[in-house]
């Protein structure tokens, strides 16, 4: 087989430059950062960017093939960390816009709260002073009463009763990855890049933090592949007590107790491209497939292929093959698997969806006739990497398979309809639609009923007097249950969450904007970038 030609990024992106330099000195340890100073009420135009960034940071996927996936009020201390200046070059004639509207607090929430809706926890301003396009909100990590996040040179965490902040850590550099998910007992490591001189600094860093009680723990630089490292991108995953960090050209993983290196290298020939974690480890690689006789134009199909991986070993547990020309996009589900696959381009291509056994045999290719489910996914936000399980709108159990479907407009307002699959037979069970003018997310599976998030009405729906929410729904479909009902008087705020990352736990849910930026310094520090209902 002729060498292999330098593989893209996570999600398709470009090449990234080798690397052959050696690695620098480990990064000093964190401290608890000092009392900002005073905002420098810098001006930005900054819509264009937001725009662009909205656009390529959510991934919608789903084209009729026969599966498509193909604030600091009341209680809420926000963090005050502020940017430094930007090196970014500013727009000419760039000047300060209109001047923003708060959006109300949490206390004035509650004036107008009915019966039957849910109290309105806190709400959080976004507080930072952001450089060039913004930046993206990693997280929410959950443990104990805590919630947690990481943006731009900070991470820190909140209470999920009142908001108010409980810690907060200022890292040495940008934010450029971290894990979907937690260990068990709460602990996270995030990437950082090596310096923010150049847009093209590497994100190469490794810093642990105990989400509970905001305490930096080891940390560590990792080293460079000699070429095609792509640690511009790095994908990270946890599992159990192994945390997994791939890129273009090397894979390596750390144990998350005490930052010992356990392993280095993936077998075979072909690079692994993504990961997902949780109480399974997939690994997502690209090959090439060159049959004899063939020339290599002819040959050279992309051969996806996932891997269940022992995370502690590195060693490949079982394979997955979908078929020439198909690749592994996104994965759904570690436990049972669930597979979103892309074959071709990605709006004129296929996609279609894979359940497994445990074992990685072929369990079922659900089916979705003229309907076309969609996942909506928040990872390649402009300046941090992605992994393989940031989706939501798709969610299973060891039954039933329940996916969102391509919103559509009705009568002017977005729309959309759930269906359920059983995932023995890929048969598709029911359709549910959403209430008129709003949609509806599956967000995982509890006690065998999907938890899904309903938007507020749409704009000119008629019904903007309505918060979102909770619901749920089960095997058997029927109407969907209301299990928590954002206030009505939250509506108009709620509204303002592109695609927000929401959690449901302990009778209370977590809107977070994944995204933060503003037009103006006062419009970002103004944004509600987290939420919280529940009594």
């Amino acid at each position: 087989m002729p060498p292999q030609p330098q593989q893209p990024g996570p999600y398709g992106q470009p090449p990234t430059a080798p690397y052959g330099h050696p690695g620098p000195p480990p990064p000093p340890p964190l401290s608890p950062p000092p009392p900002p100073p005073p905002s420098g009420g810098r001006s930005r135009g900054r819509v264009a960017g937001l725009v662009a960034a909205v656009l390529a940071g959510v991934l919608v996927i789903g084209t009729g093939v026969w599966f498509a996936v193909g604030g600091d009020d009341d209680g809420a201390d926000a963090e005050k960390p502020v940017a430094r200046e930007s090196a970014s070059p500013k727009r000419p004639g760039a000047g300060p816009g209109p001047k923003a509207t708060p959006a109300p607090g949490a206390a004035e929430i509650n004036k107008g709260r009915k019966d039957g809706e849910a109290k309105a926890r806190w709400v959080q301003r976004n507080g930072v002073d952001l450089p060039g396009g913004g930046a993206s909100a990693l997280g929410p990590w959950t443990v104990g009463d805590v919630v947690a996040k990481a943006m731009y040179r900070t991470a820190s965490g909140y209470s999920l009763a009142d908001g108010s902040r409980k810690w907060s850590v200022r890292l040495p550099s940008d934010v450029c990855a971290a894990p979907t998910l937690p260990t068990a007992d709460g602990k996270i490591v995030i990437g950082l890049k090596t310096d923010t001189s150049t847009e093209n600094s590497v994100c190469d860093r490794l810093q642990m933090i105990d989400l509970a009680t905001g305490e930096a723990g080891w940390s560590a630089t990792f080293a460079h592949a000699p070429t095609q490292d792509g640690l511009a991108n790095i994908v990270m995953a946890i599992s159990g007590d192994v945390l997994t960090i791939g890129r273009v050209g090397r894979t390596d993983a750390y144990r998350i107790s005490d930052g010992k290196h356990l392993w280095d290298e993936l077998p075979g020939p072909c690079p692994s491209h993504g990961l997902a974690g949780g109480p399974v480890l997939l690994a997502a690689f690209n090959c090439r497939d060159q049959a004899a006789g063939e020339s290599e134009a002819e040959a050279d199909d992309a051969v996806g292929e996932v891997r269940r991986i022992d995370p502690v070993t590195g060693r490949t547990l079982w394979t997955y093959r979908p078929g020439k020309g198909w690749a592994v996009d996104q994965v759904h589900s570690v436990d049972p698997p669930v597979i979103s696959l892309r074959k071709g381009g990605a709006v004129e291509g296929e996609w279609a969806i894979t359940v497994l056994n445990t074992d990685g045999t072929l369990r079922s290719r659900p089916a979705a006739g003229t309907d076309v489910p969609e996942a909506r996914c928040t990872g390649m936000r402009r300046n941090v990497g992605a992994n393989l399980d940031t989706c939501v709108g798709v969610a299973a159990d060891a039954d039933t398979l329940y996916t969102a479907t391509k919103h559509r407009f009705v009568d002017g307002v977005l729309t959309n309809d759930v269906l359920a699959f059983d995932m023995s037979t890929g048969k598709k069970k029911w359709k549910v639609p959403a209430p008129a003018g709003r949609t509806l997310m599956p967000l995982r599976v509890e006690d065998g009923k999907a938890l899904i998030y309903l938007s507020p009405p749409g704009p000119k729906s008629g019904t903007e007097d309505v918060g979102g929410g909770i619901v749920a729904l089960g095997p058997d479909g029927g109407a969907p249950r209301q299990v928590l009902r954002h206030p009505a008087s939250a509506a108009a705020t709620e509204r303002t969450f592109t695609d927000p990352l929401v959690r449901y736990t302990g009778g209370r849910s977590l809107l977070m904007l994944p995204y933060v930026s503003g037009a103006t310094d006062e419009e970002e520090t103004e944004l509600v970038a987290m939420m919280a209902f529940g009594d």
